[in-house]
């Protein structure tokens, strides 16, 4: 399994950006697709974007869509989120992901074998 560390969480004002890095380790990392979920205190864990493992499809949940750009740099075995145009709304825990092979889009957590241990992000109105 590919292990997962995720950074550059923070506190930001609303309208301000950040950018999350997730770096990986392990199995080869052009062979898995990667996604940015998020958890919200008292609140499921929610897909916010994804990036097949080839090819430069993205997914991106309606909420973030326009605001956030993921992104990957398969020669550092890095994943990137960008989050611009941050809201209140956006604070949560986030969470890189990994799953091995064919992805279809899907935002269901269960796809995803590997996991970070998460970063905080912080918006204040």
């Amino acid at each position: 399994q590919v292990q997962l560390v995720e950074s550059g969480g923070g506190l930001v004002q609303a309208g301000g950006s950040l950018r999350l890095s997730c770096a990986a380790s392990g199995r080869t990392f052009m062979g898995y697709a990667m996604a940015w979920f998020r958890q919200a205190p008292g609140k499921e864990r929610e897909f916010v974007a994804a990036t097949k493992a080839i090819g430069d499809i993205t997914f991106y949940a309606d909420s973030v869509k326009g605001r956030f750009t993921i992104s990957r740099d398969n020669a550092k075995n890095m994943l990137y989120l960008q989050m611009d145009s941050l809201k209140p709304e956006d604070t949560a825990v986030y969470y890189c992901a990994a799953k091995w092979g064919f992805y279809s889009g899907s935002t269901d957590t269960d796809n995803f074998a590997s996991w970070g241990q998460g970063t905080q992000v912080t918006v204040s109105a």
